[in-house]
Protein backbone atom coordinates (compact mmCIF):
# COMPACT_ATOMS: atom_id res chain seq x y z
CA UNK A 1 0.00 0.00 0.00
CA UNK A 2 1.45 3.70 -0.43
CA UNK A 3 2.54 4.97 2.57
CA UNK A 4 0.92 8.46 1.84
CA UNK A 5 -2.55 7.29 3.50
CA UNK A 6 -5.74 8.33 2.88
CA UNK A 7 -8.59 9.53 5.08
CA UNK A 8 -11.71 8.50 4.19
CA UNK A 9 -14.76 10.70 5.34
CA UNK A 10 -17.74 8.83 6.68
CA UNK A 11 -21.17 10.01 7.92
CA UNK A 12 -22.11 8.38 11.21
CA UNK A 13 -24.78 5.98 10.26
CA UNK A 14 -22.66 3.94 7.49
CA UNK A 15 -21.79 0.92 9.15
CA UNK A 16 -17.67 0.38 9.03
CA UNK A 17 -16.32 -2.98 10.25
CA UNK A 18 -13.14 -0.71 10.92
CA UNK A 19 -15.18 1.40 13.01
CA UNK A 20 -12.05 2.49 15.45
CA UNK A 21 -9.72 2.96 12.80
CA UNK A 22 -8.41 6.69 12.97
CA UNK A 23 -8.45 7.02 9.32
CA UNK A 24 -11.91 7.78 10.11
CA UNK A 25 -14.59 10.71 11.03
CA UNK A 26 -18.03 11.16 11.47
CA UNK A 27 -19.51 13.99 9.29
CA UNK A 28 -22.79 14.08 10.01
CA UNK A 29 -26.41 12.30 9.44
CA UNK A 30 -26.89 11.33 5.72
CA UNK A 31 -27.68 14.35 3.71
CA UNK A 32 -25.97 16.69 6.18
CA UNK A 33 -22.74 19.08 5.18
CA UNK A 34 -20.74 19.70 7.57
CA UNK A 35 -17.52 22.10 7.42
CA UNK A 36 -15.46 19.10 8.12
CA UNK A 37 -17.00 17.58 4.57
CA UNK A 38 -16.04 20.22 2.43
CA UNK A 39 -13.09 19.91 2.86
CA UNK A 40 -12.06 17.49 0.27
CA UNK A 41 -11.98 18.20 -3.80
CA UNK A 42 -13.93 14.94 -4.34
CA UNK A 43 -16.74 13.60 -2.63
CA UNK A 44 -19.55 10.97 -3.16
CA UNK A 45 -23.32 11.59 -2.29
CA UNK A 46 -25.60 7.97 -2.50
CA UNK A 47 -28.96 9.45 -3.67
CA UNK A 48 -30.34 5.53 -3.96
CA UNK A 49 -28.61 2.58 -2.51
CA UNK A 50 -31.04 0.19 -3.18
CA UNK A 51 -31.43 -2.01 -5.73
CA UNK A 52 -35.05 -2.93 -8.31
CA UNK A 53 -37.32 -4.16 -4.71
CA UNK A 54 -39.90 -1.62 -2.68
CA UNK A 55 -37.73 -2.01 0.06
CA UNK A 56 -36.93 1.66 1.53
CA UNK A 57 -34.13 2.70 -0.41
CA UNK A 58 -34.03 4.58 -3.45
CA UNK A 59 -32.32 2.45 -6.77
CA UNK A 60 -28.65 2.92 -7.44
CA UNK A 61 -27.65 6.49 -7.92
CA UNK A 62 -24.78 9.17 -7.08
CA UNK A 63 -24.04 12.48 -7.07
CA UNK A 64 -20.50 13.37 -7.48
CA UNK A 65 -19.39 16.63 -6.14
CA UNK A 66 -16.08 18.54 -7.45
CA UNK A 67 -15.11 20.93 -4.81
CA UNK A 68 -18.04 21.00 -3.16
CA UNK A 69 -19.85 21.52 -6.09
CA UNK A 70 -22.15 18.12 -7.96
CA UNK A 71 -20.95 17.51 -11.15
CA UNK A 72 -21.11 14.46 -11.93
CA UNK A 73 -24.34 12.22 -12.18
CA UNK A 74 -23.71 7.78 -11.71
CA UNK A 75 -26.33 6.45 -12.74
CA UNK A 76 -30.19 7.23 -12.12
CA UNK A 77 -32.51 4.50 -10.28
CA UNK A 78 -36.18 5.26 -8.91
CA UNK A 79 -36.16 7.20 -5.67
CA UNK A 80 -33.38 9.05 -6.51
CA UNK A 81 -35.37 12.40 -7.60
CA UNK A 82 -36.87 12.29 -4.02
CA UNK A 83 -33.62 11.99 -2.15
CA UNK A 84 -31.83 14.44 -4.21
CA UNK A 85 -34.27 16.76 -2.44
CA UNK A 86 -33.40 15.65 0.61
CA UNK A 87 -30.18 16.50 0.56
CA UNK A 88 -30.58 19.83 -0.18
CA UNK A 89 -27.82 19.91 -3.31
CA UNK A 90 -28.59 21.43 -6.84
CA UNK A 91 -28.41 20.08 -10.32
CA UNK A 92 -27.91 23.43 -11.59
CA UNK A 93 -24.01 22.59 -12.56
CA UNK A 94 -24.46 18.86 -13.67
CA UNK A 95 -23.55 18.22 -16.74
CA UNK A 96 -22.28 14.83 -16.81
CA UNK A 97 -24.17 11.75 -16.20
CA UNK A 98 -22.52 7.91 -16.27
CA UNK A 99 -24.93 5.05 -16.87
CA UNK A 100 -23.42 1.82 -15.95
CA UNK A 101 -26.28 0.03 -17.79
CA UNK A 102 -29.66 0.19 -19.13
CA UNK A 103 -31.38 -2.34 -16.48
CA UNK A 104 -34.78 -0.03 -15.01
CA UNK A 105 -33.12 0.18 -11.31
CA UNK A 106 -30.08 2.29 -12.74
CA UNK A 107 -31.79 4.27 -14.77
CA UNK A 108 -35.43 4.36 -14.73
CA UNK A 109 -35.40 7.92 -13.21
CA UNK A 110 -33.28 10.07 -16.07
CA UNK A 111 -36.78 12.27 -17.08
CA UNK A 112 -37.73 13.58 -13.61
CA UNK A 113 -33.59 14.47 -12.75
CA UNK A 114 -33.41 16.40 -16.08
CA UNK A 115 -36.66 18.05 -15.21
CA UNK A 116 -35.55 18.71 -12.13
CA UNK A 117 -32.01 19.89 -13.55
CA UNK A 118 -34.20 21.88 -16.26
CA UNK A 119 -36.04 24.16 -13.54
CA UNK A 120 -32.81 24.98 -12.13
CA UNK A 121 -31.20 26.84 -14.26
CA UNK A 122 -33.00 29.11 -16.92
CA UNK A 123 -29.98 29.28 -19.36
CA UNK A 124 -28.96 26.48 -21.89
CA UNK A 125 -27.93 22.92 -20.85
CA UNK A 126 -25.70 20.62 -22.79
CA UNK A 127 -25.37 17.22 -20.83
CA UNK A 128 -22.71 14.78 -21.70
CA UNK A 129 -24.16 11.38 -21.34
CA UNK A 130 -21.75 7.91 -21.08
CA UNK A 131 -23.11 4.53 -21.51
CA UNK A 132 -22.68 1.39 -23.04
CA UNK A 133 -23.60 0.11 -27.07
CA UNK A 134 -26.27 -1.91 -27.33
CA UNK A 135 -27.32 -5.42 -28.26
CA UNK A 136 -29.62 -7.59 -30.45
CA UNK A 137 -31.69 -10.30 -28.97
CA UNK A 138 -29.37 -13.27 -29.21
CA UNK A 139 -29.54 -16.82 -28.07
CA UNK A 140 -32.48 -15.86 -25.58
CA UNK A 141 -31.05 -12.78 -24.00
CA UNK A 142 -33.05 -9.63 -24.04
CA UNK A 143 -32.43 -6.95 -26.69
CA UNK A 144 -30.55 -4.02 -25.31
CA UNK A 145 -30.80 -0.26 -26.76
CA UNK A 146 -27.67 1.68 -27.68
CA UNK A 147 -27.65 5.05 -24.94
CA UNK A 148 -28.20 6.89 -27.87
CA UNK A 149 -30.90 5.29 -28.60
CA UNK A 150 -32.31 4.96 -25.17
CA UNK A 151 -31.78 9.12 -24.95
CA UNK A 152 -33.43 9.12 -28.55
CA UNK A 153 -36.49 7.05 -27.05
CA UNK A 154 -37.06 9.11 -24.19
CA UNK A 155 -35.93 12.68 -25.36
CA UNK A 156 -35.63 13.07 -29.07
CA UNK A 157 -38.23 14.81 -31.19
CA UNK A 158 -40.89 12.08 -31.11
CA UNK A 159 -39.71 10.55 -27.71
CA UNK A 160 -41.83 10.15 -25.07
CA UNK A 161 -40.54 13.05 -23.30
CA UNK A 162 -39.85 15.52 -26.01
CA UNK A 163 -41.44 18.58 -24.71
CA UNK A 164 -38.51 18.75 -22.14
CA UNK A 165 -35.86 19.77 -24.54
CA UNK A 166 -37.39 23.00 -24.10
CA UNK A 167 -39.90 22.98 -21.41
CA UNK A 168 -37.67 25.24 -18.95
CA UNK A 169 -34.40 25.93 -20.64
CA UNK A 170 -32.96 24.68 -24.33
CA UNK A 171 -31.50 21.46 -23.30
CA UNK A 172 -29.07 19.39 -25.82
CA UNK A 173 -27.33 15.99 -25.28
CA UNK A 174 -23.92 14.84 -26.49
CA UNK A 175 -24.26 11.28 -25.98
CA UNK A 176 -21.15 8.48 -26.61
CA UNK A 177 -22.00 4.51 -26.50
CA UNK A 178 -19.37 2.94 -24.56
CA UNK A 179 -18.18 -0.35 -26.88
CA UNK A 180 -18.24 -3.11 -23.87
CA UNK A 181 -18.59 -6.03 -26.31
CA UNK A 182 -16.73 -8.09 -28.24
CA UNK A 183 -13.12 -6.41 -28.30
CA UNK A 184 -14.44 -3.27 -27.31
CA UNK A 185 -13.03 -1.31 -24.14
CA UNK A 186 -10.82 -4.02 -22.79
CA UNK A 187 -8.16 -1.36 -21.33
CA UNK A 188 -9.31 1.44 -19.33
CA UNK A 189 -10.32 4.62 -21.89
CA UNK A 190 -10.25 7.97 -21.35
CA UNK A 191 -13.30 9.55 -21.60
CA UNK A 192 -13.69 12.70 -20.14
CA UNK A 193 -10.69 15.40 -19.03
CA UNK A 194 -10.09 19.06 -18.45
CA UNK A 195 -7.56 20.20 -15.56
CA UNK A 196 -7.40 18.16 -13.00
CA UNK A 197 -10.61 15.79 -13.78
CA UNK A 198 -10.20 12.54 -15.47
CA UNK A 199 -12.74 10.09 -15.85
CA UNK A 200 -12.20 6.27 -17.00
CA UNK A 201 -14.24 3.50 -17.71
CA UNK A 202 -13.76 -0.13 -19.53
CA UNK A 203 -16.45 -2.61 -19.89
CA UNK A 204 -17.97 -4.57 -17.34
CA UNK A 205 -19.91 -7.73 -17.52
CA UNK A 206 -23.80 -8.16 -16.19
CA UNK A 207 -24.94 -11.05 -17.38
CA UNK A 208 -26.63 -10.20 -21.27
CA UNK A 209 -26.88 -6.46 -19.94
CA UNK A 210 -23.79 -4.26 -21.68
CA UNK A 211 -22.50 -2.98 -18.91
CA UNK A 212 -19.77 -0.26 -17.75
CA UNK A 213 -17.28 0.09 -15.16
CA UNK A 214 -16.18 4.15 -14.62
CA UNK A 215 -13.43 5.67 -12.53
CA UNK A 216 -13.46 9.31 -11.45
CA UNK A 217 -10.08 11.23 -10.46
CA UNK A 218 -9.60 14.87 -9.46
CA UNK A 219 -7.28 16.43 -7.69
CA UNK A 220 -5.07 13.08 -6.02
CA UNK A 221 -8.72 11.26 -5.08
CA UNK A 222 -10.16 8.62 -6.96
CA UNK A 223 -13.72 6.97 -6.67
CA UNK A 224 -14.28 3.53 -8.66
CA UNK A 225 -17.91 2.29 -9.49
CA UNK A 226 -18.07 -0.99 -10.63
CA UNK A 227 -21.92 -1.22 -11.30
CA UNK A 228 -23.25 -4.82 -11.82
CA UNK A 229 -21.00 -7.22 -12.05
CA UNK A 230 -20.64 -10.80 -12.67
CA UNK A 231 -17.74 -12.88 -12.34
CA UNK A 232 -16.57 -12.33 -15.87
CA UNK A 233 -16.42 -8.73 -15.39
CA UNK A 234 -13.65 -8.90 -12.37
CA UNK A 235 -10.58 -8.41 -14.18
CA UNK A 236 -11.85 -5.24 -16.06
CA UNK A 237 -12.75 -3.94 -12.29
CA UNK A 238 -9.21 -5.18 -10.93
CA UNK A 239 -7.36 -2.91 -13.72
CA UNK A 240 -9.62 0.41 -13.56
CA UNK A 241 -10.10 0.27 -9.40
CA UNK A 242 -6.20 -0.18 -8.54
CA UNK A 243 -5.36 1.94 -5.40
CA UNK A 244 -8.34 3.59 -6.04
CA UNK A 245 -9.20 5.50 -3.14
CA UNK A 246 -12.80 4.56 -2.64
CA UNK A 247 -14.39 1.36 -4.57
CA UNK A 248 -18.10 1.57 -4.69
CA UNK A 249 -19.34 -1.99 -4.95
CA UNK A 250 -22.83 -3.71 -5.53
CA UNK A 251 -23.64 -6.04 -3.19
CA UNK A 252 -26.57 -7.93 -4.13
CA UNK A 253 -25.50 -11.64 -2.91
CA UNK A 254 -24.82 -13.55 -0.31
CA UNK A 255 -21.97 -16.48 -0.54
CA UNK A 256 -23.08 -19.68 -2.45
CA UNK A 257 -25.51 -20.98 -1.75
CA UNK A 258 -27.24 -18.41 0.59
CA UNK A 259 -29.00 -16.72 -2.55
CA UNK A 260 -30.95 -18.21 -6.08
CA UNK A 261 -28.08 -19.40 -8.35
CA UNK A 262 -29.35 -17.77 -11.10
CA UNK A 263 -28.20 -14.73 -8.79
CA UNK A 264 -24.82 -15.68 -9.62
CA UNK A 265 -24.40 -14.81 -12.86
CA UNK A 266 -25.54 -11.39 -12.14
CA UNK A 267 -23.34 -10.86 -9.45
CA UNK A 268 -20.58 -10.91 -7.01
CA UNK A 269 -20.97 -12.31 -3.59
CA UNK A 270 -18.91 -10.59 -0.72
CA UNK A 271 -15.70 -13.66 -0.90
CA UNK A 272 -14.96 -12.24 -4.10
CA UNK A 273 -15.71 -8.75 -3.64
CA UNK A 274 -13.02 -8.85 -0.52
CA UNK A 275 -10.67 -10.88 -2.71
CA UNK A 276 -11.12 -8.48 -5.65
CA UNK A 277 -10.35 -5.60 -3.09
CA UNK A 278 -7.31 -6.82 -1.81
CA UNK A 279 -5.72 -7.36 -5.46
CA UNK A 280 -6.92 -3.75 -6.73
CA UNK A 281 -4.92 -2.57 -3.38
CA UNK A 282 -8.45 -0.36 -3.11
CA UNK A 283 -8.31 1.87 0.35
CA UNK A 284 -11.97 1.39 1.23
CA UNK A 285 -14.78 -0.26 0.10
CA UNK A 286 -18.01 1.15 0.17
CA UNK A 287 -21.34 -1.48 -0.40
CA UNK A 288 -24.01 -0.16 -2.42
CA UNK A 289 -26.73 -1.83 -4.31
CA UNK A 290 -28.12 -3.05 -1.24
CA UNK A 291 -30.76 -6.35 -1.53
CA UNK A 292 -32.63 -7.28 1.72
CA UNK A 293 -30.30 -10.73 1.54
CA UNK A 294 -27.06 -8.32 2.17
CA UNK A 295 -29.22 -5.73 4.22
CA UNK A 296 -30.33 -8.63 6.88
CA UNK A 297 -26.88 -10.60 7.50
CA UNK A 298 -24.51 -7.80 7.46
CA UNK A 299 -22.08 -9.22 9.63
CA UNK A 300 -21.70 -12.36 7.84
CA UNK A 301 -21.12 -9.80 4.55
CA UNK A 302 -18.55 -7.89 6.51
CA UNK A 303 -17.32 -10.92 8.21
CA UNK A 304 -16.88 -13.09 4.85
CA UNK A 305 -14.98 -9.54 3.13
CA UNK A 306 -12.76 -9.48 5.87
CA UNK A 307 -10.58 -12.87 5.17
CA UNK A 308 -9.54 -11.25 2.09
CA UNK A 309 -9.59 -7.55 2.72
CA UNK A 310 -8.61 -5.63 5.90
CA UNK A 311 -9.35 -1.84 4.71
CA UNK A 312 -12.45 -0.23 5.75
CA UNK A 313 -15.77 -1.43 4.82
CA UNK A 314 -19.17 0.53 4.55
CA UNK A 315 -22.59 -0.29 3.85
CA UNK A 316 -24.17 2.26 1.78
CA UNK A 317 -27.21 4.35 3.23
CA UNK A 318 -29.46 6.69 1.31
CA UNK A 319 -27.86 10.03 1.72
CA UNK A 320 -24.71 9.21 2.70
CA UNK A 321 -21.46 11.20 1.68
CA UNK A 322 -17.99 9.97 1.66
CA UNK A 323 -14.95 11.84 0.90
CA UNK A 324 -11.33 9.57 -0.10
CA UNK A 325 -8.63 11.78 1.26
CA UNK A 326 -5.21 11.41 0.14
CA UNK A 327 -3.08 11.18 -2.78
CA UNK A 328 -2.89 8.02 -4.75
CA UNK A 329 -0.11 6.61 -6.77
CA UNK A 330 1.33 7.88 -10.37
CA UNK A 331 -0.70 5.80 -12.51
CA UNK A 332 -3.41 4.16 -10.52
CA UNK A 333 -6.12 2.42 -12.22
CA UNK A 334 -4.15 2.86 -15.66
Amino acid sequence: MHRNLPILLVTATALCVLAADPAFAAVGAPGQKTPLASASPLEVVVLGSGGPGAVGRAASSYLVLLDGVPRILVDAGPGSFARLGETGLSLARVDTVLLTHLHADHAGELPGLFKARAVSSGGPIRFSIFGPAGTRAHGGAAAFPSTSRFIELLFGQRGAFAYLRDFAAPITFRVTDLPVRGRGMTAPAEIVSGGDLIVRAIAGHHGDAPAVIYRIDYSGRSVTFSGDIDAKGLPALEKLAAHTGLLVFNAVVLDPPGSPEILYSLHTPPDSIGALAHRAGAWALLLSHLSPAVDGDRSAVAASIARNYQGPVSFAADGLRMSPLGVQPEGAGR
